[in-house]
């Protein structure tokens, strides 16, 4: 049997390709024929694809998966009006634009009324189906607004509504009036109305959570952890945000497009796609912007305690490390003292290199070194300058092995983009190197790896 998609609708016409009565019709044509007698209408909106493999099933999934995320970069606010008084109701800014909504719907009043009073021609006015809707320009923005029975939707956009967007807001007005209608009519009747429902309304149909900040779920089932490591994208986009979430306690979907175009050259349409399933089996959970900065503010209240109770500790450590101290110490010392003082740094230092514990020891140098210029000491200047650069030179030698390792056994397991996102680390690493040793082969080898990589992906 031969497949369609309508608008996201399948629809099965029942009949073998190469058995097909109407064969001499084509097959678009044929399925519009057969909708016009059960009554369905078409307008130039319309989409009808053909699925005659799985390929081309995913490929339309990822278009449209990709579609609703570039809707939702393009909407920056959604302002919800009252239809007969054109008092605003609910102000929900996308992004950060600073936009006046009280302002901002009288300006639209206006134009409406202007534009239906007969004074100018319906330019504005635009059939869709049996819809209609406005679209004009207000300041740099798009402006679209549907009217339904009780309300009017307003978007705000960069750029101008794209076709599936249009048919979205058709399809969410009525869901709205319907959910909210007795809400709406006491609106009317009062002047009150409490909106934190109708938010979540516009989150959920507008795809809005996929601009929200992201972060991994706190309780992963084995079973979810299987699937995501047989998909060489997934367990990609998995590892790559537990990276991220290493330094912030969230990461933005738009910021994993730019991290993984540095790695391997894949469709964003692609990424996209996979993180939607990631997002659609709760494996990513968005977090709305007015959550994570109350987190933020619990987080920073819990370390102010913190620093309260170990405060004690924090004047034992800043003592030992705080140079204006140290500038009140030299005032005292000559340089005899000074060099006995640098003595007694460096072996500390030491001690702390033997235990492993790399800042204390550079820390410990660094005051050693501070002493020898401030006194002007050349040959402990030269020598404590000589251990910080093998200091360096040794931690970094020591991450670079760590990102060779991971590398190495990602691209062992098959796990192509992590292995390359390691070599791009141990690159980098190398590039560092390069004043002290230009001609180290590594550099060439990491990137052939890399390039090889990329061909097998």
């Amino acid at each position: 049997m031969v497949y369609f998609k309508i608008n996201g609708l399948g629809y099965n016409c029942g009949y073998n390709e190469n058995k097909c009565p109407k064969e001499k019709i084509s097959c678009i044509e044929c399925i519009k024929t057969r909708l016009k007698e059960l009554g369905f209408e078409f307008d130039s909106n319309v989409e009808i694809f053909k699925v005659d493999s799985i390929e081309k099933q995913q490929k339309l999934e990822r278009e449209t998966i990709w579609q609703k995320f570039l809707d939702v970069l393009n909407i920056k606010h959604i302002i919800i009006m009252d239809k007969g008084s054109g008092l605003t109701l609910l102000n929900y800014a996308v992004s950060g634009v600073d936009i006046d909504a009280d302002l901002l719907s009288g300006f639209i009043q206006a134009n409406i009324t202007f534009s239906e009073s007969g004074e100018v021609s319906d330019q504005y006015l635009i059939p869709s189906f049996e819809y209609s809707y406005y679209e004009f320009q207000y300041k740099n923005f798009n402006i679209f607004l549907k009217d339904g029975d009780h309300v009017r939707i307003c978007l705000i956009l960069d750029h101008k509504a794209s076709n599936k967007l249009k048919n979205h807001i058709f399809r969410f007005v009525e869901e709205f009036e319907h959910h909210f209608e007795e809400e709406l009519i006491s609106f009317q009747n009062t002047g009150a109305i409490e909106i934190k429902g109708m938010i979540n309304e516009i989150v959920v149909s507008f795809n809005i959570n996929l601009m929200f900040p992201m972060s991994l779920a706190r309780s992963i089932p084995p079973y979810e952890l299987e699937k995501v490591k047989r998909s060489v994208v997934q367990n990609a986009i998995y590892n790559l945000a537990k990276e991220m979430l290493a330094v912030k306690p969230f990461f933005f979907i738009y910021n994993m497009l730019k991290r993984l175009k540095k790695i391997v050259n894949i469709e964003d349409e692609v990424v996209i796609y996979e993180i939607h399933h990631l997002l659609e089996r709760s494996i990513f959970t968005p977090t709305s912007l007015e959550a994570m900065a109350d987190n933020i503010e619990s987080v920073q209240a819990a370390v102010q305690k913190i620093e309260i109770k170990t405060s004690s500790i924090s004047q034992i450590i800043m003592s030992n490390t705080d140079i204006d101290e140290l500038k009140n110490q030299l005032d005292t010392m000559d340089v005899y003292s000074a060099q006995k003082l640098i003595k007694e740094i460096i072996r500390k230092a030491k001690a702390a290199e033997k235990d492993s514990h790399y800042q204390i020891t550079l820390n410990e140098y660094n005051k050693a070194l501070f002493i020898a210029k401030d006194f002007k000491i050349k040959d402990e200047i030269k020598r404590i300058s000589q251990k910080i650069f093998n200091l360096e030179h040794k931690s970094k030698n020591i991450e670079l092995d760590f990102n060779i390792e991971k590398a190495e056994n990602a691209e062992k397991y098959g796990d192509f983009i992590n292995s390359i996102n390691y070599y791009q680390k141990a690159l980098e690493i190398l590039d560092g190197f390069k004043v002290y040793n230009i001609t180290d082969p590594r550099l060439k080898k990491f990137k052939k790896k890399i390039f090889k990589l990329r061909e097998e992906i």
